[in-house]
């Protein structure tokens, strides 16, 4: 549980809070992705090897996420925003995977910050928020407007409740499901600090359950793309 001493008044405002660990976590998250992209990108070639060939692997695996879901006419738009989105959140769920750190009063100071589902919302609402903007851009005002009372002008208020339960869904998914391995890391952790015996009887469940965090968070940042894609096609697709 996070302590007084682990939280600041932003501006001197008492009830507006800010948490210092998770707002470095998302800071160093955000530094890593640049700094990996940078470097990837920092020499292009005609016929790429190594890590620009990697890069290039992602493009076109992004690519094809939103060519599943809209077409191309406008997916093409949002080809550096999944990138993006996937690159982070992965990054942001793997944070944790090799060690957490803590205070012995259970303050903690180095996790994943997908665990907090104060960013896994502020995200998801970011996501929603744009895809509202780009629905705006693409389609136009009059367009798009028309689309909350279709089939039936009564459908708006259920459109309108589908777009917070859009938002409220995707960022509890991810963070329910990164909060919940890092809970279970730390109990095999604890397990295997208790005594002798549980150090050797913990070492390989903890091995093992670390390569499954590894593949829960690559599915949970894949799951997050894939629908940020979904829900931007519902808004900028003539079809829907």
């Amino acid at each position: 549980m996070d302590s007084h001493f682990l939280k600041v008044d932003l501006f001197g405002i008492p009830w507006l809070t800010v948490n210092v660990p998770n707002l470095i976590l998302t800071t160093v998250a955000m530094a890593i992705v640049f700094f990996v992209t940078f470097f990837m990108s920092r020499k292009i070639q005609m016929y790429p090897t190594g890590a620009q060939n990697a890069l290039e692997y992602l493009v076109q695996f992004i690519k094809n996420v939103i060519s599943s879901t809209m077409d191309w006419k406008q997916g093409k738009n949002f080809i550096m925003l999944g990138i993006t989105i996937i690159l982070y959140v992965f990054v942001a769920n793997m944070m944790g995977v090799p060690f957490e750190l803590a205070t012995a009063d259970h303050d903690v100071w180095w996790n994943s910050p997908t665990s907090n589902p104060v960013l896994t919302i502020s995200l998801a609402a970011f996501i929603i928020i744009l895809t509202h903007i780009y629905g705006l851009k693409l389609k136009g005002p009059k367009e798009y407007g028309k689309d909350y009372f279709r089939p039936a002008f009564f459908m708006a208020p259920f459109k309108v409740i589908e777009d917070l339960s859009n938002t409220l869904t995707l960022g509890m998914r991810l963070y329910a499901n990164i909060y919940a391995k890092e809970m279970i890391m730390v109990m095999l952790v604890g397990l295997g600090a208790s005594g002798v015996f549980w150090a050797f009887g913990a070492f390989i469940p903890l091995v093992v359950f670390q390569a499954f965090s590894v593949f829960i968070g690559s599915l949970q940042a894949f799951i997050f793309c894939m629908l940020t894609m979904v829900y931007m096609a519902h808004k900028v697709s003539e079809e829907h």
